[in-house]
């Protein structure tokens, strides 16, 4: 068994790193008390128990990071002090379906409705067949800065056979998952930093705000609460997972692989919002699930 890393609090290295670089070390460190430990009581996991979806980032058994879909009744997410008990799991044929204990674990919740979000990272303690516990080692929420309100429920049962690859024989994106990702206004990324664990968070703008050149997936940085959670993670541990949700036609993509930091001009030709900040995929794997996910604009 793999013994749970000692619970750090404040930013690390990678988040230190980026916050300098951009400037905004002094905003970031008012933030800083946002990371301490805390208890899953009171306000905290009661907006937990009104969730109805999440997105879960860990590990799968080849050691591959991926990005997945949870859907189910709200009550789903449920925390007990330093736990959080999580009662579903990946669909049957998801990469994270079979993921062992021991290992770090992000959950988003998201409510895509109110457009509200809270991020829980910890450690996963027991993997059961309908759920997981996850020791809580941080949890904090977002502002809703980028979140397009819409509501979703969980789709028909996804079958092995229904998967489809995302990437060519070449190692490109496949023309499905292009239109998927250059067509969407909302992603989930997930990141890992070596001790501080896995962590899922969410990523909105108007439709083609990402792009795809060839296998690499890249859009902008967008202003934010000046933390740098995930950029900070892939200034240490360049590996990522992407999870794209087409709202309309119910598909879902996932995408494994790396992830580097790009830094531009303020006033570079096409850096939206000029924060002179950019992120570059590179997919190694991936699938593409059709009809997947169901949703009723909100």
């Amino acid at each position: 068994m793999t013994a749970a890393p000692k619970q750090i609090t404040g930013f690390h290295e990678g988040e230190l790193a980026v916050q300098a670089r951009a400037g905004l070390r002094e905003a970031a460190s008012r933030l800083e008390g946002m990371l301490a430990p805390v208890s899953l009581t009171g306000g905290r996991a009661a907006i937990l128990a009104l969730q109805s979806f999440a997105v879960l980032v860990a590990r799968d058994e080849q050691h591959r990071l991926w990005a997945s879909p949870l859907v189910a009744q709200p009550g789903f997410l449920a925390g007990h002090g330093q736990l959080l008990l999580v009662k579903t799991k990946p669909a049957p044929a998801d990469a994270l379906h079979n993921l062992a204990p021991d290992q770090s674990g992000g959950v988003l919740a998201i409510d895509l409705e109110r457009r509200r979000r809270v991020r829980v990272n910890g450690w996963i303690t027991d993997v059961a067949e309908n759920g997981l516990t996850l020791d809580v080692h941080e949890a904090f929420g977002n502002c809703p800065s980028y979140i397009q309100p819409r509501q979703i429920t969980r789709g028909p049962a996804r079958p092995v056979s229904l998967e489809r690859s995302a990437l060519t024989a070449r190692g490109e994106l496949t023309d499905e998952a292009r239109r998927i990702i250059t067509t969407v206004d909302t992603f989930f990324l997930g990141t890992e930093h070596p001790t501080r664990g896995a962590d899922a968070s969410h990523k909105g703008g108007s439709p083609g705000f990402v792009q795809v050149e060839g296998a690499d997936v890249i859009w902008p940085d967008y202003a934010g609460n000046n933390m740098f959670n995930s950029m900070g993670n892939l200034a240490v541990d360049p590996t990522a997972a992407l999870l794209f949700i087409d709202f309309g036609s119910g598909d879902v993509l996932q995408l494994t692989g790396r992830a580097t930091l790009e830094w531009a001009s303020n006033d570079a030709t096409g850096n939206d919002f000029a924060t002179g900040r950019s992120v570059r995929f590179h997919a190694a794997a991936g699938a593409l699930w059709p009809s997947a996910i169901t949703q009723q604009t909100a």
